[in-house]
């Protein structure tokens, strides 16, 4: 029987590869899961070590039984020829042509059956040790069919009693004879005779098969199976079994270490060994109280509440380092909210670990689109074109990933990773292989930055993966600028009823400060407050103004109160007198409108290089990227050798995309209103570095404290006022709880960070509303159930299509993989189905060329009916641009990716866009029935 035959010389023997993942699962066992971990397995299935490995290691091997079967063998009919006719194998007419019933499906079935008539009950077995009750024949089977991705569905008793005769595909007796030799042999070499008395957890499930499906992709290499393939005369004699399986754990160690699947180690124990600088106040008390309440309390979470700006990232690594080594944790993945906060974090994790770190440091990156970072990309010596992404030449010492770990969905198994947070909340959606992101933090420290920044749907998928990172015990460390209490204690808690303690405890958060609650025990330390290293009070003015953002005649004054000209006066002081400003919009359409206005209030300004400029999410990646980086360059940290001194007057109208992503720092901010959180998210570009005496503009020195203008379109407490092209960017009430607390309580400014967690509080507050006028109250009250309608149906949906946490998965893992029907892996994976497209912007010139730039230089890839490479791609994808799902779902059809581009997963789901110049600078595109153009303010609908 065939088990390999894609990209090999010659078919190799099902039995062989069974004896290759056992082996190759008996080295991740011993040196990728940690002994605690190994223990709790043991206990579980109320097995000794020894036994519990071999058992394993059996189980590992079983997983492609279900390939010896008349579907699978027919595969390959030359194979097949060979058993077609033969009287033992037989099965029923057509049996063979059921591609529906795939192997990984067969090792189900079969296995449940097949273990029973090997000892193991299919009756329900009580637990042992906190594992799962489960017909343990089944559950292993089920176990084992899932090494696709997927755990199939539960068997009936008639099925498991006679698995062949509900699907035929298994073939009769002399198939399942077949697959019962096999069984029989790889139990014998392995050693497996012990009976396990009790089916595990969730958890340590997920682990179990992690393990599996990681042994199963490292053996199935073709350079693994050419290491140890048989002679052709190889025929599967007891003999010949075991020599196989002797080369077969002779070549696995090194299929695991050239894979760099080894355990990152946390060496470093003092703050000095990990920074190469003093910690802060808040970084201090970390160093000085957090290794004492670890030391006895093993894993645990640490929850650190601060302003943007003070080094929260530091305190995050060093408690990681504290709790990681207190853990025996393996590595460490770090969660962010972007794509460019995720690319801006992984210099910074690199960095650490060169430090910090010893052991196997292969780091990933893990977002959609991190093969374009060129610092992350594959280098030449990985045989894949693409600039060089500095892969050290001793594997020992590495910190970027190699080729292996760059795969499909195999990045989570470096012990080192910084990704979006979307990629690790996939495993707590029922998606193929979520398992595998369950397992790749099963026992690393999970750091989640911007904890606050996440809205009910996310929020309710964190709650459940903290709860299973609480079952695995893994330490979690959160950040946090501005958190509710009532925000934080769900995130605690969840993390402690997955460690098994139900009891939920209120919580307080200081601000700066942090808590630690320990996994063992369940204890929740009193929340530390702690001082900063940058107290400030934020000088908050606000402006009611009419709201007049629109495209308005060329020389048209500004309207009187309204936001333009509250605009040309807020920036006046910066244009007269230098420094620079930061003009925060709601909407992209506002930001390019008020780039224009402000270009024909200050023509001088704009006139001047980088004078002017403009930053938002709908612009060609590339563009995008470029901007972004003149914006670190002229409003980042100073530099060694920045000249001192006032900086040049320079204005950045931006969108929200400045919060999270860049470390900006600005003499004035000015912002249309926002809920408070974004509004503080927002001052804290103010002023944000240090510049010395001279450093700060004199209209900026005269009150030496950072300056928020806010401008407020609400000059009644009315949602009538809320200017309808923000859309539901915001919820209505929560700017209307902030437009009133902003004039009644901020009058004499905000003190950072000590004013900040009472006021965060307080514009939630369900008391906000009593003593307001009565119909500002009653709007409130009204829009105050509208929000909570909105949140609790996003939560319950959320709730309905996640998993469950690990101590509601008892008995079927099937439980782990069940979608609803209706639910599609597209909706599951872009935050509650979110409706937005990308295009890319062809050029079309007068003489019939398409470009991807208007000047002509850069062809479109593709259009010649050639393959693209990798190169290809890449520039193709630098000039997409994301825009929402209505500007293109009418006319999508007329403007398809070309033939070659649908061929290419990067670029199926784009929409090309055919543009031609129509005067102005703008080049435009009928799609449906609208028009959409692109110029130097990037995309926008006419």
């Amino acid at each position: 029987m065939w088990g390999k035959e894609q990209g090999l010389s010659r078919p190799y023997p099902v039995m062989c590869h069974l004896l290759d993942v056992a082996a190759v699962f008996g080295v991740l066992w011993d040196g990728l899961v940690d002994e605690g971990t190994r223990r709790r397995v043991a206990g579980q299935l109320g097995l000794g070590g020894e036994a519990c490995r071999s058992v394993l290691s059996w189980w590992a091997g079983l997983h492609d039984l279900g390939k010896i079967t008349p579907v699978f063998q027919a595969q390959v009919p030359g194979l097949f020829d060979a058993v077609r006719g033969d009287p033992r194998y037989v099965f029923a007419a057509g049996a063979e042509r059921d591609r529906g019933f795939r192997h990984e499906m067969a090792t189900h079935w079969a296995l449940t059956e097949l273990l029973a008539g090997a000892g193991y009950p299919n009756g329900w077995v009580r637990p042992v040790a906190g594992g799962s009750g489960a017909p343990l024949a089944h559950w292993v089977g089920q176990l084992l069919g899932g090494h696709h991705g997927v755990f199939g569905a539960g068997l009936s008793v008639a099925q498991m009693r006679r698995p062949s005769g509900y699907q035929a595909g298994l073939g009769e007796e002399g198939w399942a004879g077949q697959r019962r030799i096999h069984l029989e042999e790889l139990r014998r070499v392995t050693g497996a005779h012990a009976v396990p008395r009790g089916a595990l957890s969730a958890d340590l499930a997920v682990v179990v098969s992690g393990l599996v499906v990681t042994a199963d992709w490292l053996a199935s290499q073709v350079h693994a199976i050419g290491a140890v393939r048989p002679p052709v005369s190889w025929r599967g004699s007891p003999g010949e079994v075991d020599a196989h399986f002797g080369r077969a754990r002779a070549a696995a160690p090194g299929l695991v270490a050239a894979a760099r699947l080894g355990r990152a180690g946390f060496e470093a124990a003092g703050f000095e060994g990990m920074f190469p600088f003093a910690p802060n106040p808040l970084q201090a008390d970390l160093v000085e109280r957090l290794p004492g309440l670890v030391a006895g309390r093993g894993s645990g979470l640490v929850l650190v509440t601060a302003p943007t700006g003070d080094g929260k990232t530091e305190a995050a690594l060093y408690a990681a380092s504290v709790l990681g080594r207190a853990a025996g944790a393996r590595g460490l993945f770090v969660a962010l909210p972007t794509m460019a906060t995720a690319d801006a974090m992984y210099g910074r994790v690199r960095s650490f670990a060169s430090r910090a770190l010893g052991g196997e440091r292969a780091l990933t990156l893990l977002h959609s689109m991190a093969w374009l970072n060129p610092a992350y990309a594959p280098s030449a010596s990985e045989g894949l074109p693409g600039p060089a992404g500095g892969v050290s030449a001793d594997g020992a010492t590495a910190v970027e990933a190699d080729a292996w770990l760059r795969g499909p969905r195999r990045g989570f198994l470096a012990p080192l990773s910084v990704g979006t947070i979307d990629q690790v909340l996939g495993g707590v959606l029922p998606l193929r292989y979520n398992v595998l992101r369950l397992f790749g933090l099963s026992e690393k420290v999970f750091v989640v930055d911007e904890a606050h920044a996440y809205g009910p749907w996310m929020h309710k998928l964190l709650l459940v993966l903290l709860e299973w990172l609480g079952a695995f015990g893994a330490p979690v460390v959160l950040l946090s600028a501005t958190l509710t209490g009532s925000t934080a204690a769900s995130l605690v808690n969840a993390y402690r009823r997955g460690a098994g303690f139900t009891d939920p405890v209120p919580l307080e958060p200081c601000y700066p400060g942090w808590l630690y609650a320990s996994a063992k025990s369940g204890e929740v330390s009193a929340p530390r407050s702690t001082r900063t290293g940058r107290p400030r009070t934020l000088d908050v003015a606000v402006r009611r103004v009419v709201w007049d953002v629109l495209p308005a005649a060329p020389g048209m004054p500004a309207l009187r109160g309204g936001r333009r000209e509250a605009l040309e006066q807020e920036l006046g002081p910066v244009v007269g007198g230098g420094g620079t400003a930061l003009v925060c919009c709601t909407t992209v359409a506002e930001a390019q409108q008020t780039f224009r206005d402000l270009r024909e209030a200050f023509p001088e300004l704009a006139a001047r290089e980088g004078g002017l400029r403009l930053l938002h999410s709908r612009f060609p990646a590339g563009v995008r990227q470029r901007i972004t980086e003149e914006c670190e360059a002229a409003y980042g940290k100073p530099r060694d050798g920045e000249p001192a001194g006032v900086r040049p007057a320079s204005v950045l109208v931006a969108t929200q995309v400045v919060e999270q992503s860049l470390d900006l720092d600005f003499d004035l901010v000015v912002s249309d209103l926002a809920p408070l959180a974004q509004l503080l998210q927002r001052a804290g570009r103010g002023r944000r570095h240090a510049r010395g005496s001279g450093g700060r503009p004199a209209w900026a020195r005269a009150e030496d404290r950072p300056r928020l203008v806010v401008l407020d379109p609400f000059r009644r407490a009315q949602k009538a006022e809320k200017p309808p092209t923000w859309g539901s960017v915001y919820d209505t009430g929560l700017l209307l709880r902030t437009s009133l607390l902003l004039t009644e309580r901020v009058g004499g400014g905000i003190v950072v960070p000590d004013g900040v967690q009472e006021l965060v509080d307080a514009v939630y507050a369900p008391d906000f509303v009593e003593g307001l006028d009565a119909a500002v109250e009653r709007e409130l009250r009204h829009l105050d159930g509208e929000r909570l309608a909105s949140t609790m149906a996003e939560t319950d949906l959320a709730g309905m299509v996640a998993i469950k946490g690990p101590g509601d998965i008892q008995g079927s893992l099937h439980l782990i993989s069940r979608r609803l029907e209706g639910v599609t892996e597209e909706l599951l994976t872009t935050r509650l189905g979110a409706d937005t497209g990308r295009v890319v912007c062809a050029y079309v010139h007068d003489d019939g060329r398409r470009t991807l730039d208007a000047a002509g230089s850069v062809a479109l890839p593709g259009a010649d009916g050639r393959r693209l490479n990798r190169e290809a791609v890449a520039r193709i994808v630098a000039h997409t641009a994301p825009v929402p799902g209505t500007w293109i779902r009418d006319g999508a059809a007329e403007h398809e990716p070309l033939a070659g581009w649908r061929k290419e997963s990067a670029l199926r789901d784009v929409t090309v866009l055919p543009v031609t110049r129509s005067g102005e600078g703008r080049w435009t595109c009928r799609c449906g029935d609208r028009t959409i153009a692109v110029s130097e303010v990037g995309l926008e609908r006419l």
